[in-house]
């Protein structure tokens, strides 16, 4: 299915959503898409508690691939998890560490129901993302793709809704489809960082295209883990001739 296809169908369903929401609305109080408790009319869609849980980092983390560090570690050049690595990105910018309620959020979001969820808070990503991007500078975002196959089984994708809501704050533009992961690689969830390197390389195609020549690509997805797969999708946008990439992620895993 083409890309304005996709784009008519998302316009579709989120009409529909909010058809829907708005009709429940009528009939309940709005509720808080985490933890369900009745927010007052001055609050959209989260509560100041999940709010406040969702954007505290209560750690330090590293500027080149955002793990947590001690608070005396030196990252000059990285930290320990990745000052010997390769990157085809510059440095990856977090909402949080992979625990608590952010770790539960990111699984809910992994599920179609989670549509709404995942746009709440990229809503709230957003705000704390965009201060952090003030001297980057990005000219577009493009999210982390689903191959087509995991997308239909799923629904959707969050980390491309995600993106949407960022580059709708941020305002900037999103284009999924200048992104496309050519190869149904499998799930890296116990996979070594060697495996999940070898796993990911060359799943990720990008067309060299004007537009993106010389440009700052902001690539977001839910979760980092290695870097493998944030890496590898980099090196296509590159090759296409993006001149630099970012990583925003909700949350980093080691």
């Amino acid at each position: 299915m083409g890309g304005p296809s996709l784009l008519w169908l998302r316009h579709l369903r989120a009409a529909g959503r909010e058809l829907v929401q708005g009709l429940v609305q009528l009939l309940y109080p709005a509720a808080c898409e985490v933890c369900g408790q009745a927010l007052p009319p001055d609050q959209a869609e989260l509560c100041a508690d999940c709010r406040a849980a969702l954007t505290a980092d209560p750690h330090p983390s590293c500027p080149r691939c955002a793990a947590t560090v001690g608070p005396f570690a030196n990252v000059a050049d990285g930290c320990g998890f990745c000052r010997n690595e390769t990157f085809h990105f510059e440095r990856v910018l977090r909402l949080g560490p992979y625990e608590g309620l952010l770790r539960q959020v990111i699984l809910r979001m992994k599920h179609l129901s989670g549509e709404g969820l995942a746009e709440a808070v990229g809503d709230l990503w957003a705000g704390h993302l965009a201060p952090r991007l003030r001297d980057d500078r990005p000219d577009l975002i493009v999210p982390v793709p689903l191959h087509w196959w995991r997308r239909w089984r799923r629904g959707y994708n969050q980390s491309e809704e995600l993106a949407y809501r960022l580059a709708a704050h941020l305002g900037l533009l999103c284009r999924p489809s200048w992104l496309r992961r050519v190869r149904n690689t499998p799930q890296q969830a116990a996979s070594s960082a060697a495996a999940r390197r070898q796993n990911v390389r060359g799943a990720f195609r990008a067309a060299p295209r004007p537009a993106l020549a010389g440009k700052c690509v902001l690539l977001v997805d839910d979760v980092l883990t290695t870097g493998s797969t944030a890496s590898e999708a980099a090196r296509a946008l590159r090759d296409a001739g993006a001149a630099r990439v970012l990583v925003a992620v909700l949350a980093r895993s080691v």
